[in-house]
């Protein structure tokens, strides 16, 4: 008899899903950026002129300095509350270089960087060495940063001018007439790309907002990068403090003040998760741009300070509904 059985056919291999080329947030953010520039124009017919475009961007520039640090930190699933006073301490510091005759001019911006970098250092020791919640470490950190600089001025606002290289950095144009304050956050940002999608040191970022844990059991140094990372963000706060001093040519004691929040609801509102683990840098980007022009607008409109802050704050909470729902029902 002949046998009619026949082999099996072997099973298709399952297809991959479609990968996404786009992350939704980052879209809906760029798409924000689009609707706010149409109703701003309606107030204003140079909204849209390539001259306010550039300044618009020229102050986006000091704001992308420090949200880059903020979204490494909030990546490893951290908060870095100490931004208003390191700020400050960068500006005041760099300026207070300048009195120093031109030996304290050439060091004033790593003066003020370095300053920076050492309350991160300490803010990422009592996190990773000390496990200590950030927000407490680093509220600590802010109102000892706040401390220090009382005691520097008296109590006074500073007398002591930025350099010419600070004014350079934040007012200056060399190239086609784009601020070189832009220039500056695209090599920051360029570097924070490279940092987090080519480097060992950025994958382990990721791992550890994932879960930290799994991260140090697979045999990677979790406590050096959470050092290193509230390091980099004090240092980059610092740098941006520089700026600020360098466009306003002098510091103030409150300069950094208005920038914990906005930092903090532009790297959300790219679609860094507030919980950590997951975020693309050009939606920090895109936030960035978002709220300097949602500044700009409630400026015209002349909305109070105080209600800013409750649009950055609602935006915060809602961001962490919608991120930190996800990231429950995927775990």
């Amino acid at each position: 008899m002949a046998d009619t059985t026949t082999s099996a056919a072997p099973p298709e291999a399952p297809r991959r899903a479609p990968r996404r080329r786009f992350d939704p947030a980052i879209v809906s953010a760029f798409g924000c950026i689009v609707l706010l520039l149409a109703v701003g124009s309606l107030y204003s017919s140079s909204f849209l002129s390539p001259e306010y475009l550039l300044q618009q961007l020229k102050v986006a520039s000091f704001l992308g300095v420090i949200a880059t640090g903020m979204m490494i930190v909030i990546l490893l699933g951290q908060i870095d509350l100490s931004v208003p006073w390191v700020v400050a301490v960068g500006g005041m510091m760099s300026t207070a270089a300048t009195g120093w005759g031109p030996l304290g001019q050439a060091l004033a911006i790593p003066i003020g960087v370095g300053c920076g970098v050492a309350l991160g250092l300490v803010s990422g020791a009592g996190v990773a060495y000390l496990r200590l919640p950030s927000m407490i470490v680093t509220l600590a950190v802010n109102a000892i940063a706040q401390g220090l600089m009382v005691v520097h001025t008296g109590g006074f606002s500073p007398q002591d001018a930025s350099s010419p290289a600070m004014r350079f950095l934040a007012t200056g144009h060399s190239l086609a007439g784009i601020p070189n304050a832009l220039l500056v956050w695209a090599a920051i940002a360029a570097g924070a790309v490279f940092l987090l999608t080519r480097t060992t040191f950025g994958r382990v970022v990721y791992a550890i907002g994932n879960r930290e844990r799994a991260a140090y059991l697979s045999g990677a140094r979790t406590r050096a990068v959470v050092l290193a990372s509230f390091a980099l963000a004090g240092g980059l706060s610092a740098f941006g403090g520089v700026l600020l001093a360098g466009y306003a040519s002098k510091a103030a004691q409150a300069m950094g003040d208005p920038y914990l929040l906005p930092a903090i609801a532009a790297v959300v509102l790219g679609g860094t998760s507030i919980l950590g683990g997951r975020g693309n840098y050009w939606g920090t980007v895109a936030g960035v741009i978002l709220i300097t022009l949602l500044q700009s607008i409630l400026s015209v409109m002349q909305i109070e300070e105080y209600g800013r802050h409750v649009i950055y704050g609602t935006v915060i909470v809602v961001m962490l509904l919608v991120y930190g729902r996800g990231r429950r029902h995927s775990d």
